[in-house]
């Protein structure tokens, strides 16, 4: 019993594993185009929020530097002084 319960546990996943690689659909030009730009919009979408996030950091490293140096330019005044 042990050994046709097995048999066919094997048999039904080798016939599921086979199933979907018959069925998948091919993509007609019009279908490929609409999901190439798809992904090329998807794409561009990703490279813009990176650049606003690495714009982002460009400025607050910018402000660190211009506080930097306004600290060191009123430390220096004052040992002037």
């Amino acid at each position: 019993m042990k050994r046709f319960s097995i048999l066919m546990l094997l048999v039904g996943l080798s016939i599921g594993g086979a199933i979907p690689a018959s069925a998948q659909k091919r993509m007609t030009p019009r279908e490929n185009a609409r999901q190439a730009h798809k992904d090329a919009k998807k794409q561009q979408k990703m490279l813009n929020k990176a650049n606003k996030k690495q714009r982002k950091a460009a400025k607050k490293y910018d402000k660190q530097q211009r506080k930097a140096t306004k600290k060191a330019n009123k430390s220096l005044n004052r040992r002037r002084s």
